[in-house]
């Protein structure tokens, strides 16, 4: 995992960075990690398993026979 280190920070901006970890039960650090994840990687972010969800629902979904063959199949020759 990367480590960062801010430089020149403003005492006013600590000091409220330790009040708003502790507000939430959290260190400075955990604050300043969860403060980052939450600007980038928003909520609203598109996730590609729920689009394509939604564009099977679209479709009208369709009907896929994943019955698995019971069969012993022969091992593969590589001459």
């Amino acid at each position: 995992m990367s480590a960062v280190t801010v430089r020149n920070l403003p005492e006013e901006i600590h000091r409220a960075l330790k009040l708003r970890a502790a507000q939430h039960g959290r260190s400075t650090e955990a604050e300043i990690r969860q403060i980052l994840e939450k600007a980038l990687r928003p909520e609203e972010r598109v996730k590609i398993g729920s689009e394509l969800a939604a564009f099977g629902q679209q479709l009208e979904g369709f009907n896929l026979d994943v019955t698995r063959e019971k069969t012993q199949t022969e091992p593969a020759l590589f001459e």
